[in-house]
């Protein structure tokens, strides 16, 4: 009776995260040249967020170029005729506003967050670079050097990234996803002007952008300046790239990164759906709530189990994006406790699995996952900026912003007998890559840090 009272609670709380204070609708868009907007009015304090997404990321590139989108992010702030280098930035700090920029493996974005009343110099100055960079070469070969040792600095010399990149490179083959998004080393070494150049003119278009814009605003407003300034901008002869599409795996991947390093490191890799991929729309909430089941903080079962039951582990982790564009990984990781190995750190991984497939989650369990997953997307709708990168996101993938409404109504909707089921079907060794890192003797310089993440931003 206590248990069902718990489990009553929690479902109350979801669906007051649910209904929550009333959000403005989403206002859209379109120019006669492509440009999409999206505006959503927020007038809880007297700023704006903007935000302009373009269609290419490093899923977007091929051999030869990788890490081209990312450099050109970078390039993005060395000036146009009428806004010379570093002059960008400087003009969004003189009116009292942020500025940055990331590159992700199906997107690049631009973001500015100002007072209000000056949203105009934000559209000034994106519209400017949209279609009238330029890429001097002496910019050019200073910045690929940034690039090249931010390269050095977040996956050459952290094990930990490294065995991620190395992770993904084994886990796909054609996919593009294969590629990191800073791109190889190699490639960077050999990329040339003319290649951003032909990136720049094929992608950075007003019929290949989103402008997303998030605050104390009036849309009718935001649209008039929007065509004021980006409404001139010639649009470009699309054609999008080639489909490249991950061939089916048959059997378990295994690949071993020998490194400097302080402690091993496991991360495995399940191909699983994602929702623009997902030919059951229901599976890709399945995997994101059990994602939560593993890794929903210090209560879930890789933590409660691994690292405070067992002392096996050190640490360990689960993660899933249901947003990516392509077939993603379901992912699992984990460094082992001292005195443990990694060999000891998959098994313990492996029977959480199986027991995902053998043994229904409970109820309460399943109520309790369901809320602190509801709970984090509903707490970021009190922020502008995350407001803007999930309809920024949604749109530019090819979901449409509309889907972010359906989160929650969605992960409630899922049942035990279901998680079950994407368990049995997905987190099988026909999907499965394992990367493990094997530490070597630690070298007079070598860094130890975080798994690479989804994005790189920097300028």
């Amino acid at each position: 009776m206590q248990q069902t009272k718990r489990v009553s609670l929690l479902l109350l709380f979801c669906a007051v995260l649910i209904a929550g204070p009333a959000l403005a609708q989403v206002h859209e868009f379109k120019l006669d040249n492509g440009l999409k907007i999206l505006v959503k009015e927020d007038h809880r304090a007297p700023v704006v967020v903007s935000q302009i997404w373009y269609k290419v990321g490093s899923s977007y590139e091929y051999d030869g170029i990788t890490g081209v989108s990312h450099v050109l992010e970078h390039m993005m702030f060395k000036g146009t005729k009428k806004h010379g280098p570093g002059e960008f930035s400087r003009i969004i700090a003189e009116n009292g506003g942020e500025e940055n920029a990331f590159t992700g493996r199906d997107y690049t974005a631009y973001f500015q967050q100002l007072e209000k009343s000056r949203l105009e110099v934000s559209f000034e100055m994106e519209a400017d670079r949209m279609r009238n960079l330029l890429l001097p070469e002496e910019e050019f070969a200073k910045e690929v050097k940034v690039v090249m040792e931010e390269r050095r600095m977040r996956t050459d010399d952290k094990p930990e990234s490294l065995t991620y990149e190395l992770l993904n490179a084994a886990a796909f083959v054609n996919s593009p996803y294969h590629h990191p998004i800073i791109g190889w080393m190699q490639d960077l070494e050999s990329l040339e002007t003319a290649d951003l150049t032909s990136w720049y003119q094929r992608w950075y278009a007003p019929n290949n952008a989103t402008l997303v814009v998030v605050g104390d605003v009036d849309p009718q407003q935001v649209y008039e300046l929007a065509k004021k300034h980006f409404g001139p901008l010639k649009p470009s002869d699309l054609k999008p790239p080639k489909p490249r599409v991950e061939g089916r795996q048959r059997g378990l991947r295994k690949t071993t990164l020998r490194a400097p390093a302080k402690l091993p490191y496991l991360i495995m890799g399940f191909k699983v759906p994602v929702l623009k991929t997902a030919q059951e729309e229901w599976e890709p909430y399945a995997l994101e709530v059990l994602a939560g089941v593993l890794d929903g903080g210090n209560s879930a079962r890789l933590a409660k189990n691994l690292v405070r039951k067992q002392q096996l582990a050190a640490s360990a982790g689960a993660g899933y994006n249901l947003y990516s564009m392509r077939q993603d990984l379901f992912l699992l990781d984990g460094t082992p406790a001292q005195g443990h190995t990694t060999a000891e750190l998959e098994k313990a991984l492996r029977d959480e699995i199986e027991r995902l497939k053998t043994e229904p989650v409970s109820e309460q369990e399943l109520a309790r996952i369901k809320a602190q997953v509801v709970a984090g997307k509903t707490y970021e709708k009190d922020s502008p900026f995350y407001q803007a990168m999930q309809m920024g996101t949604l749109e530019t993938v090819g979901l449409g912003w509309q889907r972010m409404d359906e989160y929650s109504d969605r992960v409630l909707a899922i049942t035990a007998e279901q998680l079950q089921e994407v368990a049995r079907k997905y987190l099988v060794d026909d999907h499965l890559t394992i990367a493990e890192l094997e530490p070597l003797p630690l070298e007079e310089k070598t860094g130890n840090n975080n798994q690479g993440g989804e994005q790189h931003a920097a300028h």
